[in-house]
């Protein structure tokens, strides 16, 4: 595997849902194709565009919204920044004006029909995510360049390396979790603190904590809006929101104006197994039903699976006192290893591996988190993350529609519930008796995806997308 250099804010990126290969990373090519064409001085010169997608990104792009998304990057529009209450009357305007503003300066003609193509049959060998953008310029010359959504929001140009960032030199580089529990011990390091002594070759303590505390704040944003938002989601499958329901049934007469204050009336309704789960649930559900509705989300890795770590780290906070910035910092920091380890040696990419390598990925990445800040130590805390893993190991990707619905958003309440579960079996193990290590499941999950049908890897053609009948509307 290509040796990368993965900071925190790769692994955490704030986006717009439903999907993070299919809707953030073909949004980021859009503004990368512009930003190309801006460098070569041609912005000025586009009188006619073309988008091919390829692979996954044609089978299932109409229900993840590419075409959405790739229609706002190449508007000028960014994805951290833009209005998500202001996409459809964007993207009707352009429909019905046919017109597109490319980088927000030049007009040009771009009918959707026939200027987007959706290429169903036909795939790229890189990576099952692949768009091709066409711009004919008024000299009659033009410029092409192909996109990979790798997944996770990560984006490469054809012919560029996979990592856009310039080499630093990290005071301890990992590859593996090995490498990882190598540092860990020589200098006995929390795995955060190893983290944070990383990410200081790209900024400083304090730019990094203010960065993380903002990743914080847009997941507890979002989980707020989605338990407090009802209604049905949009798509054509009708699928009714239910974190709302359930949040005003836990919570019962109690009342709060605010996040810290549903915090407060989340722990008075007591530590039950079973009220403790429905909240997880909730939390959970909260975070990918705003994901499914293009609402504003983090990448945890992917959006797909972004319900886990925020609910994990929610159930932290309300039941394990730990609304607290600092092991908010380090529960966010341990997680983001464990990713990086598990995209430098598989993949986040549900087109490459099916869903372990979204809510697998999500799951580990969470107990690693979880059992960090609970006290235990480093073999434990890469324990529990090899546990959660190993029991997604070979699950698939069969969004029904090709929409991030059925059963994206339950599978994160299982994710999360798992998380949980393989914290507390690593706390109460000795990880020296374990028969599996995190490197050994890493392995076996990329050679699981490689053996794993296509038809299972995001692109509708197999499992749960062809066994329940639906009717969707014409897009």
């Amino acid at each position: 595997m290509q040796r990368e250099q993965i900071s925190v804010f790769d692994m955490f990126k704030i986006g717009i849902g439903p999907s993070s290969s299919h809707t953030l990373g073909p949004w980021r090519a859009a503004q990368q194709f512009v930003a190309l064409l801006a460098g070569q001085g041609a912005l000025a010169l586009v009188v006619e565009l073309k988008v091919l997608l390829y692979g996954s990104l044609a089978k299932t792009g109409k229900g993840h919204g590419t075409d959405i998304a790739i229609l706002l990057g190449l508007s000028g529009d960014d994805p951290v920044t833009f209005e998500v209450d202001k996409i459809d009357s964007k993207i009707a305007h352009i429909n019905a004006s046919r017109q597109l503003l490319l980088g927000g300066t030049k007009a040009i003609s771009f009918h959707f029909d026939n200027d987007m193509l959706f290429l169903f049959t036909e795939s790229l060998p890189f990576h099952p995510n692949a768009v091709t953008f066409q711009a004919f310029l008024s000299n009659g010359k033009a410029v092409s360049a192909t996109y990979y959504s790798i997944g996770g929001g990560f984006v490469v140009k054809e012919g560029a390396n996979a990592s856009h960032k310039a080499e630093v030199d990290l005071p301890f580089p990992i590859e593996t979790a090995g490498d990882l529990l190598h540092w860990c011990l020589k200098t006995g390091l929390k795995i955060s603190e190893v983290v944070a002594e990383n990410e200081l070759a790209w900024r400083s303590e304090a730019e990094t904590r203010a960065n993380v505390l903002q990743i914080f704040k847009v997941m507890q944003e979002c989980m707020y809006r989605g338990s407090h938002t009802t209604g049905n989601l949009p798509g054509g499958l009708n699928v009714g929101r239910r974190a709302a329901a359930l949040n005003k049934r836990l919570l019962g007469k109690h009342a709060y104006n605010s996040y810290t204050e549903w915090v407060a009336a989340i722990r008075e309704t007591g530590n039950s197994f079973q009220n403790i789960l429905d909240w997880v649930s909730c939390f959970a559900l909260a975070v990918n039903e705003e994901n499914a509705s293009f609402g504003r989300v983090v990448t945890a890795p992917t959006n797909g699976a972004a319900g886990v770590i925020p609910a994990v780290l929610q159930y932290f906070i309300c039941f394990c006192d730990g609304f607290d910035e600092d092991r908010i910092i380090q529960f966010l920091f341990t997680a983001s290893e464990v990713g990086s380890i598990f995209k430098k040696g598989a993949t986040i990419s549900a087109a490459m591996g099916g869903c372990q390598a979204e809510i697998g990925v999500s799951s580990a990445m969470a107990a690693a988190a979880l059992t960090e800040v609970l006290g235990g130590s480093q073999r434990q805390v890469l324990m529990a993350a090899e546990i959660a893993m190993e029991h997604h190991l070979g699950l698939t990707c069969d969004p029904i529609g090709g929409l991030v619905q059925v059963p994206c958003i339950e599978r994160n309440t299982m994710g999360a519930i798992k998380a949980i579960t393989a914290t507390q079996l690593a706390l109460q193990s000795n990880p020296d008796k374990a028969k599996v290590s995190l490197d050994a499941v890493v392995r076996t999950m990329w050679q699981t995806a490689q053996d794993m049908n296509s038809k299972y890897k995001e692109t509708s053609d197999g499992g749960l997308a062809i066994n329940i009948p639906i009717s969707l509307p014409e897009c």
